[in-house]
């Protein structure tokens, strides 16, 4: 079963929604592939991409809509977090809490995309967001081990 989880995991990473689709939960799914390509396209996400991926950091901020684009990752997150708790069945105790940690830093990283610069660099709303992911995973897998430790001992 962790290989179908991972596989679901990591096509939900890829596009959210497709992890219910292999999932089985087709409306669900497309519900996931809607939101996305509407945020995706008011937001001007893709050209954001683009111009990121080819250095031109003022360009790809010039261009992104924040205010639908702070959607995108809060969407993002839920849809990969339920495509992998819904990937066997069964979900375990506070796996929503990593995910959900890294859908509030990877906002705050949009947030301050247009303004915080790394080494002096400014690095903008795709490859900020993507940094502040990092400590978004660590956080709330210690979160979630905090939980789980509570949880088991008696009170």
């Amino acid at each position: 079963m962790k290989e179908k989880r991972l596989e679901i995991l990591l096509w939900s990473i890829a596009f959210p929604g497709f992890g219910q689709l292999l999932n089985g939960q087709v409306i669900k799914g497309l519900s996931f592939i809607l939101l996305e390509v509407i945020l995706n396209v008011n937001s001007s996400f893709n050209m954001a991409i683009v111009h990121s991926f080819h250095g031109n950091i003022e360009k790809a901020i010039e261009v992104t809509d924040y205010q639908w684009l702070m959607f995108y990752p809060c969407i993002y997150m839920f849809a990969v977090w339920d495509a992998y708790c819904q990937a066997d069945g069964e979900c375990p105790p506070y796996t929503f809490v990593p995910f959900a940690f890294c859908a509030y830093s990877v906002t705050v990283g949009l947030i301050y995309s247009p303004l915080f610069k790394v080494g002096g660099v400014l690095i903008g709303p795709v490859w900020l967001p993507i940094l502040f992911l990092l400590p978004g995973i660590i956080i709330g897998l210690f979160v979630r081990s905090l939980l789980l430790r509570s949880s088991r001992t008696p009170s």
